[in-house]
């Protein structure tokens, strides 16, 4: 099975030592966020948990714990985007960033990492001329170190609406514009564009926009085929496999003004300051009223087929059970 850390917070950033003693223990309890006393009790374990699934803006944290998820299939989506710190105040220096993704991506590979340039809007500062050259800047800077990357245009959800009042829609003709330029640099370093829940307005011009994390994906980063069970993405726009959030909303505190998953920061910071590295929840611990259920898991590898990668055709290799020792 696969398990997601990145659709609510950003656990590498701030929980890595929390994630590491879920590691260790093997074991992480999640709240539903609509109805806080059921929660999902899972096992981290690499003989049911076939791939972690990580997104970050800051993945240094858990460097020192890498050694935790050897056993483990790994995805990592890292943003990195051209904005200073009045649009995002708690990130850290992109150059760093760029390192540090060169850094994950030699220990990972390079099918195991994909850049996030997103959410992308535009203001009197941020311009497409702005966009181009820094999109421009990063890909070049990351050639060779992925094959993805992710773009999507800014989505004006009401929590968007109360912390970003400044912020408008990316008009039709804006995105066309700077998809077809963006298409056309990313190909340049190596990469395939894909979009996240944008339809499909770039396709004709070379995007990718079947889905920016597919069950595909995941299996050419363990080299393995997944037999995994049919899941809706996570919106009715979304054609991503989606799946096992361990995290938990108003938690990440790097405050961007266009976060998805964030209310006002005062909360952000007054749910944060919950946080027990050593509890099996990210916020809080069990609680008298709690109902557990520990979820069903098991490996959705299929032993009789192993993928293997050439750039960017994939080939097959049917095996018997037999032969696989």
């Amino acid at each position: 099975m696969i398990i997601n850390t990145g659709q609510r917070t950003d656990i590498p950033a701030f929980y890595a030592e929390w994630f590491a003693n879920r590691l260790k223990e093997e074991i992480v309890c999640v709240r539903n966020p609509y109805n806080l006393n059921q929660v999902s009790r899972y096992q981290l374990n690499p003989n049911v948990v076939d791939i972690i699934g990580f997104c970050t803006k800051n993945p240094a944290p858990m460097f020192p714990y890498m050694e935790l998820l050897k056993g483990y299939g790994q995805y990592w989506f890292v943003t990195i985007t051209p904005y200073g710190r009045d649009i995002e105040p708690n990130v850290p220096e992109k150059h760093l960033l760029l390192n540090h993704f060169k850094y994950l991506s030699d220990l990972v590979g390079v099918n195991s990492i994909g850049w996030r340039y997103d959410p992308i809007f535009l203001s009197d500062r941020y311009t497409e001329e702005y966009h181009l050259r820094a999109f421009e800047q990063i890909a070049s800077a990351l050639a060779g170190y992925t094959r993805t990357v992710v773009i999507s245009f800014i989505d004006l959800y009401p929590k968007v609406k109360r912390s970003f009042p400044e912020a408008q829609e990316v008009r039709e003709e804006e995105r066309i514009r700077l998809g077809k330029a963006f298409i056309e640099i990313a190909g340049s370093h190596g990469m395939m564009l894909k979009t996240c829940a944008e339809g499909s307005e770039l396709a004709a011009y070379g995007a990718d926009c079947s889905g920016c994390m597919r069950i595909s994906d995941y299996e050419k980063a363990i080299g393995k085929r997944l037999d995994a069970p049919k899941k809706k993405g996570a919106r009715a726009e979304c054609a991503c496999y989606l799946s096992c959030d361990i995290g938990a909303y108003n938690t990440c505190k790097h405050l961007c003004k266009y976060c998805y998953a964030n209310a006002e920061p005062e909360k952000v910071l007054a749910q944060s300051r919950l946080h027990d590295p050593k509890s099996p929840f990210l916020i809080g611990n069990y609680r008298e009223d709690d109902k557990i259920h520990d979820v069903p898991q098991k490996s959705w590898i299929d032993n009789q087929m192993v993928f293997l990668w050439e750039g960017s055709d994939c080939k097959k290799l049917l095996q018997h059970s037999k032969d696989i020792s």
